[in-house]
C-alpha cells in the first residue's frame, strides 16, 4: 500500500507541478521518485537572514558576487519578506535574485499552523512561483505536559500541514534544532522523535531539513546514527560550525567559521555520499561579522570584511563537497 500510495502521489506531484509552472520532481533525490533525482541537489544557498541590511536587488547582487546558486530567503516576522505581505514582495524578491542569474531555492517560514489563513497566503504565493522546499516553525517539549502529549501535539501539526502542503506541491522541511529555548526543549532535538513523526505521516511532502551541526550538539558521537535514521526524509540540509566553550562556569556551544569546529564535515559528506542524500543546501553564519549573524539591518564591520568571510566559508563548504563527490 505504501508503494502504491507513493507512487500515485509521485505522479500526481508530476501533473500539478507541471500545471503550476513546469516543476520538475523535488526532494530527497530517488526517495522520491525512481530514477528521478531533484534537480535541485547540491544547489548551494545562503540563508538571507544574513544579508538582512540590503535590499532584494542589492541581496541579489551579492548572492552573485559570491558564488552561491541562490538564496534560502526568510518569509516570517522580521524577514526579508513579511508574512502579511507575501503575496507582493515574494515575487519582488524572486524576480530581483532571477535578474541576478540565481534562484530563491527554498524559504524559511515560521509556519506550525496549517489553519492560519497566513500560512496558505505563503506557500500558494511560494508554489506559484516555482519554489519547492520551506522550512517550518518549531514545535516543543511542554514543560506542563508529559513528553507523549507533546509528542502527540506536534505530530498532529505537521500532519495537517503536510496535507496543505501537498495541496500547493511544496514541501515543507522541520530544521531539528538543539536547545531549550524557554518555552521547552525543541521537538526534533533527538532526530528519532522527527524520523518517527515522517515516517507514520508518510507524506511526499513533509520532510527534514537536517542540521549537522545541532545534531552534532544533541548527539555528539550517536550522530552518524541518527542520520541513518532520518536519511530517508531528508529535503534539505543546513551548514554550519560550532566548537564548545565555558562561559560564565556554563559550557555552551559556539559558532564559528566551517572546518575550525567539532563537525567532522569529512565524514559527514561521505555519509550522504553513502546515504544516497541529494537534496539543496543552506549555508549560516552564526558567528560575529558586524551583526549579520543575527541578522542585523545596519553593519558594525566592513562590507568588505562581512563578505570575505562568507565567500571563504563557501569555498571550505565546497572544498568538502567536490572530496566527497558529492559535486
Amino acid at each position: 500500500m505504501k508503494t502504491t500510495r507513493r507512487s500515485f502521489i509521485g505522479k500526481s506531484l508530476l501533473t500539478a507541478a507541471g500545471v503550476a509552472g513546469g516543476l520538475n520532481s523535488f526532494g530527497s533525490g530517488t526517495r522520491f521518485l525512481a530514477g528521478t533525482t531533484d534537480p535541485d541537489a547540491f544547489k548551494i544557498s545562503i540563508f538571507s537572514k544574513h544579508l538582512q541590511w540590503l535590499d532584494y536587488k542589492e541581496m541579489a547582487k551579492v548572492v552573485a558576487e559570491l558564488g552561491f546558486d541562490g538564496v534560502d530567503l526568510t518569509v516570517r516576522p522580521q524577514g526579508h519578506v513579511l508574512p502579511e505581505n507575501v503575496e507582493q514582495d515574494l515575487p519582488k524578491a524572486v524576480e530581483a535574485v532571477s535578474k541576478a542569474g540565481k534562484k530563491v531555492y527554498m524559504l524559511t517560514t515560521a509556519i506550525n499552523n496549517a489553519d492560519d489563513p497566513v500560512s496558505e497566503k505563503i506557500l500558494r504565493t511560494a508554489s506559484s512561483l516555482g519554489i519547492r522546499h520551506y522550512r517550518m516553525g518549531y514545535g516543543y517539549y511542554s514543560k506542563t505536559r508529559s513528553v507523549e502529549e507533546s509528542i502527540s501535539t506536534v505530530n498532529g501539526q505537521l500532519e495537517k500541514l503536510a496535507k496543505l502542503n501537498e495541496k500547493y506541491s511544496i514541501s515543507g522541511e522541520y530544521q531539528n534544532h538543539s536547545g531549550d529555548y524557554g518555552s521547552g526543549i525543541y521537538f526534533g532535538a533527538p532526530i528519532w522523535d522527527l524520523a518517527a513523526a515522517l515516517k507514520r505521516i508518510n507524506s511526499l511532502f513533509l520532510g527534514s531539513q537536517y542540521d549537522i551541526y545541532h545534531a552534532k550538539i544533541e548527539g555528539a558521537y550517536t550522530w552518524p546514527v541518527a542520520l541513518q535514521l532520518i536519511s530517508p526524509y531528508i529535503k534539505s540540509i543546513d551548514i554550519k560550525d560550532f566548537q564548545w566553550s565555558k562561559k560564565d562556569g556554563k559550557w555552551m556551544s559556539e559558532t564559528v567559521p566551517l572546518g575550525e569546529g567539532a563537525v567532522d564535515f569529512k565524514r559527514y559528506f561521505g555519509l550522504l555520499k553513502q546515504l544516497n542524500i541529494s537534496c539543496p543546501i543552506s549555508v549560516h553564519y552564526e558567528y560575529p561579522i558586524g551583526g549579520a549573524e543575527n541578522g542585523a539591518t545596519d553593519l558594525t564591520m566592513k562590507r568588505e570584511d562581512v563578505l570575505s568571510k562568507m565567500k571563504k566559508d563557501l569555498g571550505t563548504l565546497k572544498d568538502y563537497l567536490k572530496e566527497a563527490d558529492l559535486i
